[in-house]
């Protein structure tokens, strides 16, 4: 199933106010070179709000940018919430822009996940639900700064993930056989070459550093799974379900990795 690719829901820096490289926060780690501070702007925004080494993230110790996606959340906030007038023009709409993109960027999300399940057919005794979930998010986006800060996002992602579950229970019966769970498990840097986990949930998987060579991963739940240098070498993927670019570009893979229609091979990944 692939990626949702609808304009809305993925990072347009362009009509962004470079909102994720002043908003969160990093520490100097393997991901990124630095310390900064959350509303700290990165020494690497120019005034354009464009990052000035976006073509040499990972050579510069950066490589934790390259696995982060607002899922469109920058330009609504930046274009829509904030009607075009940036943090710099206006300092002192700084603090509530940068709480709004928190909560921005988390409705974005789900609607991510809700567009995908709407297309899933497998899903189609949910869709009616589905539906109305994506148009009440949706309406919550259009609301005003104020609104949005006050907003209680664990009751709405609660809510949502309901129909998300029932979708992936859907999806899963499809594969041949009983659907397994391993939802949580810690399977970090564990040996599971060639593993047979078609259908699996492997929801909130710890999958650091896991060896996943040639596994069969397709049709499994990997909403919020932890691919951080899991190795999906000739691993299949497809019908994977609630996958995000972020965590394929986490991980690492080759040519003969086995993608969902619409997801980009990572350019880190070996030939």
């Amino acid at each position: 199933m692939p990626e949702t690719r609808e304009p809305a829901l993925r990072g347009d820096c362009a009509n962004c106010f470079g909102l994720c490289c002043v908003a969160l926060p990093f520490a100097k780690s393997a991901d990124f070179a630095v310390n900064k501070a959350p509303g700290e702007p990165c020494r690497n925004l120019q005034e354009d709000f464009r990052c000035g080494i976006h073509t040499r993230l990972r050579p510069s110790g950066f490589q934790g940018c390259t696995v982060y996606d607002c899922f469109g959340a920058g330009q609504q906030v930046s274009q829509v919430t904030f009607g075009g007038v940036s943090w710099r023009e206006a300092p002192e709409t700084a603090s509530l822009m940068y709480d709004v993109f928190y909560v921005m960027r988390q409705l974005h999300e789900l609607l991510r996940y809700l567009t995908e399940a709407l297309a899933r057919p497998a899903a189609r005794p949910v869709h009616a639900e589905l539906r109305t979930a994506l148009a009440r998010v949706e309406d919550l986006t259009r609301g005003s700064a104020d609104t949005l800060e006050k907003l209680r996002v664990p009751e709405v992602r609660a809510e949502v993930n309901q129909l998300l579950l029932r979708t992936s229970e859907l999806v899963r019966a499809t594969a041949d056989g009983k659907p397994k769970s391993r939802r949580g498990a810690d399977l970090i840097g564990k040996r599971l070459r060639g593993a047979k986990l078609r259908g699996t949930d492997l929801r909130g998987a710890l999958l650091i550093a896991a060896d996943l060579t040639g596994a069969d991963l397709s049709l499994t739940d990997l909403i919020g799974a932890d691919l951080r240098d899991a190795d999906l070498s000739g691993a299949d993927l497809t019908g994977a379900l609630f996958l995000t670019q972020p965590q394929l570009n986490a991980a690492r893979g080759n040519a003969e990795t086995r993608l969902p229609e619409g997801f980009e091979r990572p350019a880190h990944w070996t030939s």
